[in-house]
């Protein structure tokens, strides 16, 4: 390798140990600090984070990275290190023109954001956070004006997470699957419904542990390469392939939520085990692209996880570690699973009705940023969406518009990448069944890790090399519907609601 390859490299090295210390104080903040702790510990977040940025960002590193975007240096490194060139080029062009003291107020807000959403969500308080929230959205329309000036903020905000969608087709999608699914769940909430009732009782959060690590290791998350904690929001944070971190929150009355959760932050956790080890150290070595992501972890939970056939090898061992459950057979636990209602929380939604909460939430980063509706009437406008969506109204803000944690670091425009994820799995289902044959079939007969492994073939091991549109062009061979979702739903449904 060249001698600009090297200085790069050794660059690159550091900049990449300042993002790791940062993540790590991102996982410690979330997981372990103390409340009185965490003002010290976000200082010490934002200066790994702000030293990073400045090394990414410096005359140097610009130097370096216009040198190696030469064609006949370029062409002599490997694809991931392509990639990370052509990646960080590009980040450089936007990430210089922000300036470092912006960037560290960002990063400071951000962290004192999420501890008053915490303290907003325990007390069911909107106006401790309004103010952050507040302050958030400008900084972020001020971040897109220096990165992207002239485009859209909304837009912006779309492609950072799932790079190459537009608003344009994501109306086209959502608008697909809301004219299908609303008539479809109608139809659904007339039926008979199962009986909740069967599930009242104290379950050990203890026991509700090991539940989590049996199902884990189950699909194919390594308890090798990967730890798990609590926190109050369940969220995976990778390392790197041999260290992905998992977290969960368990309920004494609700062993359902935290089982679920285990299954879908196992399947973001078994996607960043799985990269190639070539793309390591290399910006490949990650998926950036949310949708994607979040198509994993919503195929692992919904595709899998709520099929009767994922839970005819395991539910007796289940019922072992949860001697609760030894009263309730496995259809009712099945139709329980299953149980299409009108809810308020999203993580605990059914996978026919989490569509609605997520254009929800689309519409109001919509408001935010293309109406301008201020702050003070969001919580308003959350309670009149709930309600012309699914005919319920939040009781207080916790179960409205405080129950997620994205807003409160920033996170605008991830949302939408919940849903594109479900409709990619639509057609991910159908290429499985293509290869495979029957997915009932394969679960019943314990063979989950043969549709493991087809994901990791197929989509894990390229980490972020493929844009979404190319993953559903190689994998599906066709382009992006929300037709095969419906499909889903709508076999599924009709066959379990009779």
């Amino acid at each position: 390798m060249s001698q600009t390859f090297d200085q790069f490299q050794a660059l690159y090295s550091r900049i990449r140990h300042f993002n790791r210390a940062a993540t790590l104080m991102s996982w410690d903040l979330y997981t372990a600090t103390p409340k009185n702790g965490y003002q010290d510990m976000s200082d010490t977040l934002t200066y790994f984070s702000s030293e990073s940025f400045s090394l990414s960002t410096s005359d140097e590193f610009r130097a370096l990275l216009t040198s190696l975007s030469q064609p006949e240096e370029l062409n002599a490194l490997s694809e991931g290190m392509q990639y990370t060139v052509k990646k960080l080029k590009k980040q450089m062009e936007k990430n210089s023109r922000i300036p470092k003291d912006f960037y560290e107020e960002l990063i400071s807000l951000q962290s004192a954001s999420m501890q008053a959403w915490g303290e907003a969500k325990r007390t069911a308080d909107f106006s401790i956070f309004a103010p952050y929230l507040e302050k958030l959205i400008d900084k972020t329309i001020q971040r897109c004006a220096y990165t992207d000036p002239g485009k859209d903020t909304y837009e912006v905000l779309l492609d950072e997470y799932e790079e190459g969608m537009d608003s344009a087709s994501i109306d086209r999608v959502f608008s697909e699957l809301k004219e299908g699914l609303v008539p479809l769940l109608d139809q659904i909430l007339a039926a008979p419904q199962p009986d909740s009732s069967l599930f009242k009782g104290y379950y050990d959060p203890d026991a509700q542990k090991k539940v989590q690590e049996l199902l884990l290791t189950y699909i194919g998350f390594s308890l090798e390469s990967g730890t798990v904690a609590e926190s109050e929001h369940p969220f995976t944070l990778g390392f790197s392939k041999h260290d992905v971190r998992v977290t969960n929150h368990f309920r004494p009355d609700d062993p359902l939520c935290a089982m679920f959760s285990a299954i879908h932050e196992g399947g973001h956790g078994i996607f960043e085990q799985n990269v190639d080890s070539a793309l390591q150290n290399t910006e490949a070595d990650d998926c950036p692209f949310m949708g994607v992501h979040e198509s994993q972890s919503r195929f692992f939970e919904n595709m899998l996880g709520r099929n009767r056939n994922f839970w005819l090898p395991i539910y007796p061992q289940i019922q072992e570690l949860l001697p609760e459950l030894k009263r309730i057979s496995l259809d009712d636990f099945v139709r329980e699973i299953n149980h299409v209602k009108n809810s308020f929380i999203r993580t605990d939604a059914d996978e026919v009705t989490y569509p609605l909460h997520i254009i929800i939430r689309y519409e109001i980063e919509q408001a935010i940023f293309r109406d301008h509706t201020p702050v003070s009437e969001l919580p308003s406008l959350w309670n009149q969406k709930m309600q012309q969506y699914l005919h319920i109204t939040p009781s207080n803000d916790a179960e409205g518009i405080l129950q997620d944690m994205h807003w409160s670091d920033g996170s605008f425009g991830y949302f939408p990448s919940y849903l594109l994820g479900s409709i990619y799995d639509g057609m991910f289902l159908q290429a499985i069944e293509h290869d495979l044959g029957s997915i009932d079939e394969l679960l019943a007969a314990g063979r989950i890790l043969e549709i493991t492994h087809w994901l990791n073939e197929k989509i894990h091991r390229y980490g972020g090399l493929r844009l979404p549109k190319d993953v559903l062009r190689e994998v599906c061979h066709k382009e992006l519907s929300a037709q095969p979702l419906l499909t889903y739903f709508r076999e599924k449904y009709t066959k379990l609601y009779q």
